[in-house]
């Protein structure tokens, strides 16, 4: 039997997180504890890292070739997910999951067509899609942060009379809300969008980080979804998003449009990158283990400091990711009610505004994922269990002090 591994979230000391000079360490000052952009603070995957150590003594650093990568990942869905439907000659390497998305809406939409969401959701999708000449329609989540399908269905139908083609861009599982949409959900979406003729694309690059007491379903494993695509990429699961590689995946229905797409789009991948997710998905997984049981501790942890220091704050824990969705409305920021004197800049609201400047704590703003992100804060637990209590004391402490 082997031997657990330690668990990747408390390696690192703060002082050794601080030398890093990625975004999520060189974007605030020293003094902030930065809780928001998607990145963990983990080491590499021995793996993975031993791959990446490989291929440079190598001097194995030139142009991507071979379908290693596909046969990985779809090794790694046979083991972790029993699903068999990933067919190395109906997949295509991207250099990133939403750069993916963008080609695969080419390939489904034209300039001025309409890309549904459901919002809040994961800020880039408006940006990518709407900087792609498409219109970005929501179809907001319902109260209880799952998708709605009456709502989805409406959507589909109003959009649809407007003329034009339709794609719905899927979060699955869900950034921000960390919901993970179960079998029959997804059944339901595919149903729909048969009925309605729309193409659904679903960006699934949080699949490997699905925590206990929740099951991930691929979204093209349901049925009636032989015409959707997927995305998928070791980029959340093994922190290896500065590694670029990424894989769409077509369904059965779809493989006349996949063989449309550009053939000078798999340049655009990294070989070192291809390497890195292809380690990642091969030999990674008992690192991937470790590390969802921290997740779950971490969720279970933020779920106590909660309690105690924002009681005031509402979340639902997040069945998939290490990204948590704080309702602070009950601070009154949002409305102004209480934000007089705080210096809000235009691209974070005023809620993570104020924990930045009165916590120095850096979170995601609620506002820039859509339609029922104000007031809200993304919180990203995936670090140490002492970083996670400071800064939620630091939180407290700053909403207690609020005038």
């Amino acid at each position: 039997m082997m031997e657990a591994l330690p668990n990747p979230l408390e390696i690192l000391s703060l002082d050794q997180l601080r030398r890093r000079t990625s975004m999520k360490w060189r974007a605030h000052p020293e003094d902030v504890l930065p809780l928001w952009v998607a990145e963990m603070d983990v080491s590499l995957a021995p793996a993975v890292a031993r791959a990446v150590h490989e291929a440079i003594d190598r001097g194995d650093t030139g142009y991507p070739a071979g379908t290693d990568y596909a046969e990985a990942l779809s090794a790694f869905a046979g083991r972790r997910w029993q699903w068999d439907g990933i067919a190395v000659e109906r997949t295509a390497v991207v250099p990133d999951v939403m750069l993916g998305v963008v080609e695969v809406l080419r390939l489904l939409t034209d300039p001025g067509d309409a890309v549904v969401v459901n919002s809040p959701v994961y800020a880039p999708f408006y940006a990518f899609v709407s900087h792609d000449a498409r219109r970005v329609v929501e179809a907001p989540l319902g109260e209880d942060l799952r998708i709605d399908l009456d709502v989805l269905e409406a959507t589909f139908r109003r959009t649809r009379a407007r003329g034009g083609k339709v794609a719905y861009l899927l979060s699955n599982p869900h950034n921000p809300t960390g919901a993970v949409h179960t079998a029959q959900e997804l059944a339901a979406v595919a149903e729909l969008a048969r009925r309605h003729g729309v193409r659904v694309v679903a960006d699934e690059i949080h699949a490997p980080l699905v925590l206990p007491g929740a099951r991930f379903t691929p979204y093209l494993s349901v049925p009636g979804a032989e015409g959707g695509f997927a995305l998928m990429s070791a980029s959340k699961g093994w922190n290896l998003a500065g590694l670029k590689a990424a894989l769409i995946l077509a369904g059965p229905e779809a493989v006349a449009d996949l063989r449309r797409m550009p053939e000078e789009v798999s340049h655009g991948p990294s070989h070192l990158g291809i390497i890195a997710h292809t380690a990642a998905f091969a030999a990674g997984e008992a690192w991937l283990d470790a590390l969802l049981e921290g997740l779950d501790a971490n969720r279970a942890l933020l779920a106590r400091l909660l309690a105690q220091h924002l009681p005031g704050v509402r979340h639902t824990p997040p069945q998939g990711t290490y990204l948590a969705w704080l309702d602070c409305r009950a601070l009154g920021l949002e409305s102004g009610e209480r934000s007089e004197g705080l210096a809000v800049v235009s691209d974070m609201g005023a809620t993570a505004q104020m924990f930045l400047d009165r916590s120095r704590v850096a979170l995601s703003s609620g506002h820039v994922f859509g339609t029922g992100g104000a007031g809200h804060v993304r919180l990203n637990f995936a670090t140490s269990q002492a970083i996670l209590t400071e800064a939620l004391t630091r939180m407290g402490r700053a909403a207690r002090d609020l005038p």
